[in-house]
């Protein structure tokens, strides 16, 4: 069917009738004009696409009349203009894709149906590591270890890339997505088909909210979900409440973005913005640059939020000319927002929208702070870190505690490292890391840094040889920027040598500690500390030696390491003492804003941009050498330990199965709040004592060859044996930290992953008790595809995170929910009970069920299947299944 909306379509410009767009303001409805701007988006998306089956008319008014239906709970469809990925998820991606591919063959269908409809976008920036540093070759070891540990997965990207329309590959190498995607991937209006409309993206990783702050709408999905945008389907979402974030003031000298958004971060948890849209506003926006804003929209999924939105302003235009983007085509977007209202003037109030409730920040009352130890919305200002950290030291084992006796808290444990002496103590830091995209975007912490840097070089300062130093910038052109301004020196002087371009630290990809620092913290049973410039820091994640992790501006960054320790005040304490014996503190090196935004004006031009890009896809001469197969049906290795055809789609058959009650099932895990995606699917490195080492060296590796969990991301057998691997897994079943449960029937304490395997075997069902924000974190599909491959058919928790809870909705496995004011406590439940979950036969989108225990006790629980969409995936067995099915037929 047409589309009903064609008569509001025109050209842009008359002398070019064949370039078009939908004339939102032809709707001449009222209500257009007080929609919030991230609202304007889902509208034109809705309008532009609408062909009354995917998308309906009555989604078009549902989305007009926001300001009603936001409270409704109303579902809506949503066509975003590109998918982005990175190579963890992106790897898994691709191999569903193949796997698809040999399903619909033996359905009969044909293979090359299964394509990437939506433009799509991968970058590979997940898998290099920090294997060396504090040496001038740093960059090309550790890339040289990236192929040779990851060779047969790029290979197979490289397959993609030509086996499939419309994916590109961004070798590695290259940057890291979020800020490739600033700086270069984002269009802001898309210009294709003949139309002109806004671009919008939803990618594999949660950070992908970060190009919210340039003005294009876009959030973190799931792998699964993703796959089906890639596909042609919408995106299935409950309209979303809008929370209108007011920035008024201007930020002290010395307060950097990262402060701003860790205040943030805070502040927006505190409010309670879970599933909901933030959209900025206020003249205080207008102070802030693009990579500031990015800064901040980076950090959304670590206050809860779907997206935080800056609408496009002259400030946003003006960056993508900063950035070499096309002036032509630069304007051209520029006269179509304006033409439909989406060129905002963040000083003129008048076109403020209506919110669905207004928070303010003066940016003049953020002080400089870091988050930690364990949480990124746990903010401290640095003036109170050394308290606070001797704090968490005595107190009680939790998010702010280590329980640390306090005849113990000023242990010192003595080591050699090189040669030399040293000590190590509680709150010693260990690993100073500038990295992630969160940082490494934005020029003037970047150039703060080396302005830092030095600045502490010229007083004599030095950073002990043992700390593991890193700078991972997001970019070639960061590399260029530090160059050019001269402070590149100053900054290897202090260990802070580049060391690849990709997240590294941030994710987990930290590299081995010295031998004897490992040591001495065992020994010591030593809080050590990791200071970085990302935007995670949950426990386990940066470092298995590194129990309190903080996230601080790079400046920051630089300064704890100087002074290698948390515990001091910067403001009574000198950094250091220079060979004259001059104390040097902290604000003896501090740059101001001023001067830093002097160096940037020079320096952050737009020639660095152009001469990066524009050979980003052909620079990386080990990436261009990779011999690739061309067939279009992938030809598995049985032999490959990284890339394995998934079992997902055994046994598929045209026809749906009935859903069935699930009968007398096993809890495998029973956990408490805040079970992270860390905790569900471990990124880093894989223990030598755990099932995935077991069966890796099963298959002749040694545990040199073992690399981590992300890179083997393509291998179920591998992702499977790494669900709930991570050493700091608090299961409620067992009384200490670690990877193991109790297999019920026997009794026994086990691996998580054999007791599954002996459930399983035994043909028992099994489940997951958890708390409040289950699922929190980085959007990672194995952490709903491992459970179910462990046989997990449903989770029982408190709470979700909403890209996790749309995962195992996409595998077909149950999200209930607690019904308000009940937990595993007010129930009496201990998940030594076996549980039956009763399926009726007709569903409806967040329906009561009944849960039975072998106790007798009957509860109920709410079926977080949220839209009718996700029940249509459930029926199929998930989202893949259906789009299998679809495509056979």
């Amino acid at each position: 069917m047409s589309n009903p909306f064609i008569q509001i379509v025109e050209p842009l410009d008359p002398k070019q009738p064949l370039k078009k767009f939908f004339n939102l303001s032809k709707l001449e409805d009222v209500r257009y004009a007080r929609l919030p701007f991230s609202i304007r988006v889902l509208l034109e998306a809705a309008i532009r696409n609408c062909d009354e089956f995917l998308v309906k008319k009555g989604d078009v008014e549902n989305i007009l009349n926001w300001k009603v239906m936001q409270h409704k709970n109303v579902e809506v469809p949503f066509k975003p203009a590109r998918v982005i990925l990175q190579d963890f998820t992106g790897v898994p991606a691709v191999v569903d894709f193949a796997a698809m591919r040999d399903a619909v063959k033996k359905l009969g269908g044909d293979p090359e149906k299964i394509n990437p409809i939506c433009p799509a976008d991968l970058v590979i920036d997940h898998s290099i590591q920090v294997d060396f540093n504090r040496q001038s070759d740093s960059l090309q070891k550790n890339q040289d270890l990236e192929f040779e540990r990851n060779k047969e997965r790029f290979e197979f990207l490289k397959w993609g890339s030509q086996a499939f329309k419309n994916l590109r590959i961004i070798p590695p190498g290259s940057g890291i997505i979020h800020q490739v995607n600033l700086e270069y991937l984002a269009r802001v209006v898309m210009d294709q088909d003949g139309y002109y409309y806004p671009d919008s993206v939803v990618g594999t990783d949660s950070h992908t909210t970060m190009i919210d702050g340039l003005g294009v709408l876009g959030w973190g999905v799931g792998g699964i979900e993703a796959e089906a945008v890639m596909l042609g389907q919408p995106i299935s979402m409950v309209l979303p409440e809008v929370v209108g974030y007011k920035l008024v003031g201007n930020p002290q000298q010395l307060v950097t973005s990262t402060d701003i958004v860790l205040t943030i971060t805070k502040h927006l948890r505190q409010v309670g913005v879970v599933g909901k849209f933030v959209e900025f506003f206020g003249p205080g926006v207008a102070q802030l640059s693009i990579a500031d804003r990015a800064t901040i929209a980076n950090m959304c999924p670590e206050y809860g939020a779907t997206a935080a939105y800056f609408p496009v302003d002259d400030i946003s235009i003006g960056y993508l000319i900063q950035t070499g983007r096309d002036k032509e085509k630069v304007m051209c977007a520029k006269t179509y927002l304006e033409a439909v209202g989406m060129l905002r003037d963040f000083k003129n109030s008048s076109q403020d929208p209506d919110f669905t409730q207004v928070v303010e920040l003066d940016l003049h009352t953020v002080v400089p702070c870091c988050s930690g130890p364990k949480r990124p919305q746990d903010k401290v200002a640095v003036s109170d870190m050394k308290k606070d950290f001797e704090t968490c030291l005595g107190a009680k084992q939790g998010f702010k505690g280590f329980q640390i006796a306090p005849d113990r808290h000023n242990s010192i444990v003595k080591f050699n490292f090189e040669g030399c002496d040293f000590e190590l103590a509680h709150g010693s830091v260990v690993i100073a890391a500038i990295t992630s995209c969160t940082n490494t975007s934005n020029p003037s912490v970047m150039l703060g840094a080396g302005l830092l840097a030095k600045k502490a070089v010229e007083a004599g300062l030095t950073v002990k040889p043992y700390i593991k130093t890193s700078l991972s910038p997001g970019s070639g052109v960061v590399t260029y920027y530090l160059r050019e301004s001269g402070v590149m020196p100053y900054l290897s002087q202090l260990g802070f040598d580049v060391v690849g371009y990709g997240c590294m630290t941030c994710i987990g990809n930290s590299g081995p500690l010295p031998e004897s620092v490992v040591e001495a913290i065992t020994q010591g049973d030593l809080v050590a500390v990791g200071v970085l410039s990302g935007n995670r820091n949950f426990e386990g994640r940066v470092h298995p030696n590194t129990r309190a992790n903080y996230l601080a501006s790079p400046p920051l960054v630089i300064a704890y390491a100087i002074a290698g320790t948390v515990r001091i005040d910067f403001e009574k304490e000198p950094l250091g003492i220079n060979a004259s014996g001059k104390k040097i503190f902290l604000k003896d090196i501090w740059p101001t804003r001023n001067e830093i935004q002097a160096v940037e004006r020079q320096f952050v031009i737009p020639g660095m941009f152009k001469e990066v890009y524009e050979k980003i896809e052909t620079v990386n001469k080990a990436w261009n050498a990779l011999d690739a197969p061309s067939d279009k049906l992938y030809t598995w290795n049985p032999k490959s330990t990284y890339i394995k055809s998934p079992p997902f789609f055994d046994g598929l058959t045209l026809a749906l199965q009935t859903p069935k009650t699930i009968e007398d099932a096993y809890v495998l895990l029973s956990f408490g709040d805040s079970v992270t995606t860390d905790h569900i699917s471990p990124a880093g490195n894989i223990a030598r004592n755990s099932p995935a080492a077991r069966y890796l060296t099963s298959r002749g590796l040694t545990p040199r060859e073992f690399n981590s969990y992300g890179s083997r991301r393509g291998n179920d057998a591998v992702m499977a044996r790494g669900t709930f691997a991570n050493i700091r897994l608090v299961n409620k079943f067992i009384d200490k930290q670690g990877p193991q449960t109790i297999h019920f029937p026997s009794g026994e304490v086990l691996d998580v992953f054999d007791a599954a395997e002996r459930y399983m075997q035994a043909g028992h069902p099994l489940i997951v008790l958890a708390g409040k924000e289950y699922g929190a974190g980085s959007s990672r599909d194995w952490a709903a595809k491992g459970p179910f491959l462990l046989g997990v058919k449903a989770v029982l928790a408190e709470s979700y995170e909403r890209i996790h809870r749309s995962n195992l909705v996409g595998m077909g496995v149950i999200p209930l929910q607690y019904l308000p004011g009940e937990d595993a406590g007010t129930l009496g439940l201990t998940g030594r009970e076996r549980y039956t979950i009763i399926i009726p036969e007709k569903l409806k989108p967040q329906m009561n069920v009944q849960i039975k225990l072998d106790t007798g006790k009957t509860f109920h629980a709410i079926m977080r299947f949220d839209t009718d969409v996700e029940l249509t995936y459930f029926h199929n067995g998930g989202i893949l299944n259906y789009m299998i099915r679809k495509m056979a037929s």
